[in-house]
């Protein structure tokens, strides 16, 4: 299953600026807010929620919400994002890939999930 998802950057600092950290609180959880240096990083989690929502097919909304998702970096920086057990179960998902990149005033993300269950047989 692929999810994609892009964002425009400014949109994402203009809500920044005039919410604050209230608005990142709307999609991230602490951990995640602390990894946040720049609106590019915000705006790239964003895309990188949505993507995942999208790979399952559920969008974000009553079977999945943004806090379910939870992005992560290794040691070397690489992202890559954690889903409840409940989750990964009913989807029989195996394996998760998440890539993200920012330019030119927008955020990408692109993800891929290995997993047993097509979003339409849960």
């Amino acid at each position: 299953m692929i999810g994609v998802d892009i964002v425009v950057v400014e949109r994402i600092e203009k809500s920044m600026e005039k919410y604050g950290e209230k608005f990142l609180r709307r999609y991230l959880n602490d951990e995640e807010i602390a990894l946040v240096k720049k609106p590019q990083t915000a705006a790239g989690f964003w895309a990188a929620k949505e993507a995942v929502s999208k790979a399952l097919g559920t969008g974000i909304g009553e079977s999945l919400h943004f806090k379910d998702i939870t992005i992560k970096k290794t040691e070397r920086g690489a992202p890559y994002f954690l889903l409840p057990e409940e989750i990964m179960a009913r989807y029989a998902i195996r394996s998760t890939s998440l890539s993200i990149a920012h330019d030119g005033g927008f955020a990408i993300a692109v993800v891929a999930i290995e997993g047993s269950a097509a979003p339409d047989e849960v």
